[in-house]
């Protein structure tokens, strides 16, 4: 299918995240999770067959063409290799994919969703209804089984965009999603999934009980369930907070670990070494704050590359006069790949902003640290005081 909406957002240099909706919902339905998931990726919404915005196609449709149209989507956004996350349909489809061509999934998220869903006695009673009715007149049924009562009774803004998202749904396409999701069954597939998988359940769905959850976390190689309570079908919904923290930590790493990573990738591990050698229980707990805001969130953001971090930090130090911080960052633009001559430009430029005395005090440092490494190729004489 060709005809589908494709909403691309985040930065352009950042890697790539297709996020697959569940069935009777829109691109809408991820909106809680869009300031933390394009603060670090490219993300893709996009919408099934038959829902929201895209076209709808005669059904009925089969598996293979609702994964073809997600397959379709990364061909159309040019993203070679995307992590994906999906919820309910979404994650059916999400499957298929990185079954059927692995090389093309990075990393995946199987959120409140099953490789098979029995009994097709309720998808046929949901297709019969749509022949003389519309998805919205579900919308009493559907909360009570995507929502836990207490959400459901307290959350009326969320009920208005359950309605809305069902409005926007074709009654044939929803139709024929039901008919690809009453003959579906990837079980046999599931051994070809190749990419790192995280199976998020909830603890009260009564659409995908954490049983079923556990048995497709079981399937997948080298797959981590998490169960998150309360909530139900639409977990991204009820508990967003919880949801996107799961769903970050898996794409990108956990804070804390991707933090060290970074920290060693800059500053060097003897630094680091060091550091972690001279911990005690006092100073402990700081470091790991800054491990895991410093370096774990803010260094690893995709709006700006290390080195533009490292022009940034060596400027700021000069103006603080943190010379002792100021070294150990020397050594980090190196890594980050900044040349002498860089290095010579963001203290010229300095000495403008922050003064004479502190670029002067600042070229010292530089003399010093550059002369004992290596000058990148193309570097001019190193740094020196003026």
């Amino acid at each position: 299918m060709t005809d589908r909406r494709i909403r691309v957002e985040g930065p352009r240099r950042a890697p790539w995240l297709v996020l697959s909706n569940s069935l009777g919902t829109t691109a809408d339905m991820w909106e809680p999770q869009m300031t933390a998931l394009t603060g670090r990726f490219r993300v893709v919404r996009y919408e099934h067959r038959g829902h929201g915005g895209s076209a709808t196609p005669p059904g009925p449709y089969s598996i293979d063409d609702i994964g073809g149209d997600l397959l379709g989507v990364l061909e159309a956004v040019g993203a070679e290799r995307a992590a994906v996350v999906g919820l309910s349909l979404g994650g059916t489809a999400a499957m298929w994919l990185a079954a059927h061509h692995p090389g093309r999934v990075e990393r995946l998220v199987l959120a409140c969703t099953a490789a098979s869903w029995p009994p097709t006695d309720l998808w046929d009673g949901r297709i019969a209804a749509m022949q003389h009715g519309t998805p919205s007149d579900l919308l009493d049924s559907l909360m009570a089984r995507w929502f836990t009562p207490a959400f459901e009774q307290g959350h009326l803004r969320t009920r208005r965009l359950v309605a809305s998202m069902l409005e926007a749904c074709s009654p044939a396409g929803y139709a024929a999603c039901c008919a690809a999701l009453a003959r579906v069954d990837l079980t046999s597939r599931l051994a070809d999934i190749a990419a790192p998988t995280l199976v998020v359940a909830a603890a009260s769905d009564p659409v995908v009980p954490t049983s079923t959850a556990a048995a497709l976390a079981e399937r997948v190689a080298g797959a981590e369930l998490r169960v998150i309570a309360p909530g139900a079908h639409l977990l991204n919904l009820e508990q967003p907070a919880r949801f996107t923290a799961a769903v970050v930590d898996h794409l990108a790493g956990d804070p804390v670990e991707r933090g060290r990573s970074v920290r060693r990738a800059v500053l060097g591990d003897d630094h680091v070494d060091r550091s972690e050698e001279a911990l005690t229980l006092l100073s402990a707990p700081f470091s790991e704050l800054i491990t895991r805001y410093a370096w774990g969130d803010i260094w690893t953001r995709p709006g700006l590359d290390r080195s533009t971090r490292s022009f940034i930090t060596l400027a700021m130090l000069v103006a603080l006069g943190r010379l002792e911080e100021l070294e150990l960052h020397l050594r980090g633009a190196r890594r980050n790949g900044l040349t002498d001559d860089e290095i010579g430009e963001v203290l010229l430029q300095a000495a403008v902003y922050c003064g004479v005395p502190a670029a002067n005090a600042a070229f010292a440092v530089a003399r010093r640290v550059l002369a004992e490494v290596e000058p990148s190729p193309g570097d001019g004489p190193a740094a020196s005081a003026p």
